[in-house]
């Protein structure tokens, strides 16, 4: 619940301008959308979420970066480990394509994945849209965009925007906020969900 503060007493309270209400008034619409916007994720009914994995079964994905639209299907795990070659495919899939560079992605954020398209019953590939991210490609961006945050978890690996080619955008967000593995974000005019692998936390744009 979004909590405004109150004035004490009349007296604290200051004539404003004509410009200032509608400031006001535009920042409350835009707390409202958002909250309206991650109710709409959290009530879409889904089966409950389940994040057992069998360690011996193999882990597989297929994604398609809209930027490069290069298309890649991978197993990233099998016989109860990580695979280099695929982890490697993968962090060239990500990479920041502004700045041709690639990094070590963390792992878990494949698991992440693995575990929405099984919970979804996805058949379908991940869309792209934002992997990893270089500080100057970051700060690019935020130049562009006041949603972007200043330490993103994409300069870390640890991030990525992504929708499934053949899940409902709601269906996809709901489901990862159920299996609570990190980070989710709701971005529904964009067409997205952010998840990382930081503190467990929701929020929508």
């Amino acid at each position: 619940m979004i909590k405004f503060p109150v004035p004490k007493s009349a007296a604290s309270i200051h004539p404003t301008s004509t410009t200032d209400v509608q400031i006001g008034r535009r920042k409350f619409l835009a707390f409202a959308a958002a909250g309206t916007a991650i109710a709409a994720c959290a009530t879409i009914p889904v089966a409950a979420a389940s994040t057992s994995i069998n360690s011996g079964s193999p882990r597989k994905l297929r994604l398609y970066n809209t930027h490069t639209r290069e298309k890649l299907s991978v197993t990233f795990w099998s016989n109860g480990h990580y695979l280099r070659e695929g982890l490697d495919q993968l962090n060239h899939h990500l990479r920041d394509h502004r700045q041709n560079e690639s990094t070590d992605m963390d792992p878990r954020l494949f698991d992440q994945l693995w575990l929405l398209q099984e919970n979804t019953g996805s058949t379908g590939r991940f869309e792209v849209i934002s992997g990893y991210r270089t500080p100057r490609t970051n700060a690019g961006l935020r130049k562009k965009s006041s949603g972007v945050a200043r330490k993103s978890y994409h300069m870390q690996g640890r991030a990525i925007d992504v929708r499934l080619s053949d899940v409902p955008l709601k269906t996809a967000c709901a489901t990862a906020r159920k299996l609570k593995l990190g980070g989710v974000g709701y971005y529904r005019n964009s067409n997205f969900i952010h998840l990382d692998t930081g503190p467990v936390r929701t929020w929508a744009s």
